[in-house]
């Protein structure tokens, strides 16, 4: 495999570089005949992003006849797999300084992938970059027809909308509902009437600091932020990573697109994907794919405590059960499963929690019942004895019975 690249597809490259890095650490190059596929997966196994270059991206773009094998297909693509951050360091160099760049894997199973820096000034860099023995290669493709509800935003606007929550938030929850009903009216003065789509924050309710941290919500018109906005019937709401999404907004922010977003709901999976103006792609060089996991419970089960806050005389007003455990909420992160074709990992459970916390109870009412019982004890043996009312009389010391001592 020999591929050569020079001008604007040097700053596409490295945009795809810097993009993927920021969702996983290995890189999987598989070479087609007509195209070069990029792809990568983070180590949770909740994103996953795939960048397609054509053929007609390279200057140079010629395939190696691959090592006869019984038992592969004609049709197996040459790949290997390297790390992101050795490819980053080699991108060190700037753009602006490169006359092009040239990638080369001798066979398919080569150790090392050279990389050749050809620079303006005539010095010409080399670098390999060793390769894994077996990559893991992970594809994944989904239909974008099977999704209910997208929508288009221009870069820009959506890291505006961003810039409203804090830069230390690590997922978002996003809640989709019919146009023609909006959101329900909050507080009744018609802050959010007409504003179908909102983003919120979503913070694990099992972290100590979960009633400290500040919590954002964010009502939107989709006729004045949205290029495109489609969903019908029921509201539907997705929680997923924050720090893909960024990344994948920087790359299209580069490369001057349009990001569309498809979802369903909770628990399915959401697919970003670059749109390109009215054209549908089949004439761009490039084509690239970033899929989230999503939280399996809802958040819209507490849309409604959470848009009405409890006053402090609602809360005085509430009874207060004794020895009651406290109930699991529903958002909570160990409660939900996360999304993932490309993983196997089973949900998390709460059963072994809930029987520490019996255990807690049980062993705080024992230690509760041996205190009453030894205070019972003490108060039994400091009780004076009791008179019988008016029968009982104070008889007077007898004086004459004492002796005096001797003088």
């Amino acid at each position: 495999m020999e591929l050569s690249m020079s001008g604007g597809a040097l700053r596409t490259f490295t945009r795809c570089v810097t993009c993927l890095a920021r969702v996983g650490s290995d890189l999987v190059l598989q070479a087609h005949p007509a195209k070069l596929e990029l792809h990568t997966l983070n180590s949770s196994r909740s994103a996953y992003a795939s960048i397609s270059l054509a053929r007609d991206f390279f200057d140079e773009f010629r395939l190696s006849a691959p090592a006869p094998a019984a038992s592969a297909p004609s049709s197996t693509p040459i790949q290997c797999s390297v790390l992101l951050k050795s490819v980053l360091s080699v991108l060190r160099t700037p753009t602006a300084a490169l006359d092009r760049i040239a990638a080369s894997l001798p066979h398919p199973d080569a150790p090392k992938l050279q990389l050749t820096l050809h620079c303006l000034n005539g010095v010409k860099k080399t670098y390999w970059i060793t390769c894994s023995a077996e990559p893991e290669v992970q594809t994944l493709a989904l239909d974008r027809s099977n999704f209910s509800s997208r929508l288009a935003i221009r870069p820009r606007d959506l890291a505006r909308l961003l810039s409203n929550f804090q830069s230390s938030l690590q997922e978002l929850t996003v809640i989709a509902t019919d146009p023609a009903a909006g959101l329900s009216n909050v507080g009744g003065d018609g802050e959010v009437e007409g504003k179908a789509v909102e983003l919120r924050s979503y913070i694990d309710p099992t972290k100590d600091d979960c009633d400290t941290r500040l919590h954002t919500q964010l009502w939107i018109d989709p006729a004045e932020e949205f290029m495109e906005y489609v969903h019908s019937g029921d509201p539907v709401d997705v929680t997923f990573g924050v720090k893909e999404l960024k990344a994948f907004l920087t790359f299209c922010e580069g490369c001057e697109v349009d990001i569309l977003v498809l979802f369903q709901k909770a628990g399915e999976p959401v697919l970003l994907a670059p749109k390109f103006g009215l054209d549908d792609g089949s004439n761009s060089d490039f084509d690239a794919t970033l899929v989230l996991a999503t939280m399996l419970v809802s958040q819209l089960t507490d849309s409604s405590v959470a848009q009405q806050p409890t006053t402090s005389a609602q809360r005085a007003e509430e009874p207060r059960v004794a020895a009651t455990p406290p109930p699991v909420p529903e958002n909570v992160s160990n409660h939900t499963k996360i999304w993932s074709e490309l993983s196997g990992s089973a949900p998390k459970s709460f059963e072994v929690n809930r029987e520490k916390h019996t255990q807690k109870e049980r062993n705080a009412n024992a230690n509760a019942l041996n205190d009453t019982s030894m205070l019972h004890s003490v108060n039994a043996r400091r009780k004076p004895p009791v008179a019988d009312n008016a029968n009982d009389t104070v008889q007077p010391m007898q004086m004459d019975h004492l002796e005096e001592p001797p003088g």
